[in-house]
């Protein structure tokens, strides 16, 4: 049988061949993925930050190893995180606390009863159109990711977008209460 990570033809579900535990040849790697990790993230500290997510992300799945070259696979998961990452960092970009002295907090809501009656209203949504409400809205994921996360056309996407926006219209609409103020 081959020596080294590049061990091909590995029957599925057996362990990794060699020392026979998939943990002595994921440490085999290490360095490599190192080195990688640092060149992928141009810096030492996210570097390692990615090789920790990579590893854990190995070892939690190693069950859906199919054999053939672990190397390319614990590889392709770290260009699959570190993509996530920079998709994730685009999408949701982080503000230095230094830099956030500037900005405001959200204000508060004059209604303490607020927040509960939209957790009431969006639990009163049909799951189809909860689900596409929190993807697009509270997640921020495209249409199109949507439609591929659900398994439905991007058409249903928008149509159940768009009930599920006027539903909570008319739910919050019909819930509007008038708070009384104190005479002065």
């Amino acid at each position: 049988m081959p020596q080294g990570p590049d061990r091909e033809n590995v029957a599925p579900g057996s362990p990794a061949p060699g020392t026979g535990l998939f943990e002595e040849d994921m440490l085999a790697l290490l360095p490599g993925l190192r080195r990688y990790s640092r060149s992928l993230t141009h810096s030492d500290p996210d570097g390692e930050d990615l090789l920790q997510d990579c590893v854990e992300t190995a070892l939690a799945k190693r069950g859906t190893w199919r054999g053939g070259s672990l190397k390319a696979w614990v590889y392709t998961i770290m260009t699959n995180l570190h993509h996530n990452r920079g998709r994730n960092a685009r999408r949701f970009p982080a503000v230095d606390i230094g830099e956030a002295d500037h900005l405001e907090a959200p204000a508060t809501a004059a209604d303490p009863l607020e927040r509960d009656r939209l957790r009431a209203a969006l639990d009163g949504l049909a799951p189809e159109y909860r689900s596409v409400l929190m993807l697009v809205v509270v997640e921020g994921y495209a249409y199109q990711e949507v439609a591929d996360i659900l398994g439905v056309p991007i058409g249903t996407v928008m149509s159940r977008l768009s009930r599920a926006r006027e539903r909570l219209r008319l739910v919050l609409t019909e819930q509007n209460i008038v708070t009384l103020r104190r005479p002065k």
